[in-house]
């Protein structure tokens, strides 16, 4: 067997537990409700009236609603990481004492989404911008009337950064430095 990649922890072991009590019947809709999600950082996988309906289908309190739905976006996250295949995802779960039908339900919807969901997180950009452009411009000064042998070069570098809004916005530093001369 390959390496632990979900640790044995006491909310792990907790959320397990609650995860096997869930009802196997319901349990892959939701399984592949998180994964369609898994990828968006900012947004929730579930709404707050959402939630309410999985409390009442689950027969779970609100705090162990949400540390089920963690640990599984945890799971699933963990796979992604490791690029785990599915019958490897199965082992790994049921090395934690997860029961073999929900570990199975986690393999079959990790084979049918689990590709595509990796991919999304390849396109995800990792930090709030990215650099699109590069411009620069260098002047120099020669000279001046008071003074003859003045050399100041002035260099102008913009950077046109995009948020995650997909706004361009240009952003222009100016910076000033004596450059030796030879």
């Amino acid at each position: 067997m390959a390496a632990p990649v979900l640790p044995d922890t006491v909310s792990v072991r907790k959320a397990v537990s609650l995860i096997n009590g869930t009802d196997t019947g319901k349990f892959p809709r939701l399984l592949s409700r998180i994964l369609q999600k898994l990828h968006l950082k900012a947004e929730s996988n579930f709404s707050e009236d959402e939630e309410e309906k999985l409390l009442a289908a689950f027969s779970l309190e609100k705090q162990d609603l949400l540390l089920v739905l963690e640990t599984i976006s945890f799971i699933l996250e963990q796979a992604v990481y490791h690029n785990l295949k599915p019958a490897t995802l199965q082992q790994q779960l049921e090395s934690i004492h997860l029961d073999q039908d929900k570990a199975e339900a986690f393999a079959s919807a990790w084979a049918a989404a689990g590709q595509d969901t990796i991919e999304k997180f390849r396109q995800r950009i990792l930090a709030s911008q990215k650099l699109e452009t590069i411009g620069w411009q260098l002047n120099l000064q020669m000279a001046q009337s008071a003074q003859a042998k003045l050399k100041s070069p002035q260099a102008v570098l913009e950077l046109g950064v995009s948020n995650e809004d997909s706004k361009l916005e240009n952003s222009t530093n100016t910076r000033r430095r004596r450059l030796r001369t030879v």
